[in-house]
């Protein structure tokens, strides 16, 4: 499974969704957010991020969010758990600990399965950790409280990488819908919403369905 290929031979030809959950959570109370947001239009994948929660933990949240996610159509990522992604039959996992750890994860579930990367500020380590063969690579740094827009860096990143690199791209916006198309006009192949989504205090569908709208006005060039 190649997550790209949900992407630019998409009907739109444009940045997808890539919906990220807070870093704790109630199951029960997520499960119905999710739902709301696949009510709301296309997103193309969801990161289960639950970063200081242990396998078992984590495979308990992710055998009841697999199933909504993938039945909405997108893609389920567990973050940083190989155990906890196979186990549950999530469609992926990401991996932002070492260039070994991402090798790794590359060899264990390529081709069957999406394996992402990222988190990085440097050109030379995105470019080295794209060589192993990953399906994506996020330019943002998940762990970092979320300002109103994208990290500078961020915006800078995916814009190069969009225009020099195959292997698509990630781009981690801020919480604040009205710079979603600052992020979008970078080229990313997706961008990523976090509390965006989930602490807008905001309808989550309605909010999902505005991202789409603002992604929508920013399609890819055509391929020359």
């Amino acid at each position: 499974m190649v997550l790209s290929d949900q992407n630019r031979t998409a009907a739109v030809n444009r940045p997808r969704l890539f919906l990220v959950t807070p870093p704790e959570f109630d199951t029960a109370d997520m499960a119905e957010k999710l739902k709301k947001a696949f009510a709301g239009g296309d997103i193309a994948c969801v990161l289960i991020y639950m970063p200081g929660a242990g396998t078992k933990e984590v495979q308990s949240a992710a055998e009841t969010l697999v199933p909504i996610i993938q039945d909405g159509g997108a893609a389920a990522i567990v973050y940083r758990d190989s155990q906890a992604a196979g186990r549950c039959g999530a469609d992926g996992v990401h991996v932002d600990t070492s260039l070994e750890d991402v090798k790794l994860a590359v060899e264990s579930f390529q081709p069957e399965r999406i394996v992402g990367t990222g988190g990085t500020k440097l050109k030379h380590d995105a470019m080295e950790w794209a060589e192993t063969g990953v399906d994506y690579i996020l330019f943002g740094v998940l762990g970092l409280e979320e300002k109103e827009s994208a990290h500078a860096k961020t915006l800078t990143l995916a814009a190069w990488w969009s225009e020099l690199f195959e292997t698509p791209c990630v781009a981690l916006a801020g919480n604040r819908l009205e710079t979603l198309g600052d992020v979008a006009a970078t080229g990313a192949d997706f961008v990523a919403l976090k509390d965006a989504v989930w602490q807008s205090g905001e309808e989550i569908a309605s909010v999902v369905s505005q991202a789409n709208r603002i992604l929508e006005a920013h399609p890819f060039a055509e391929a020359e």
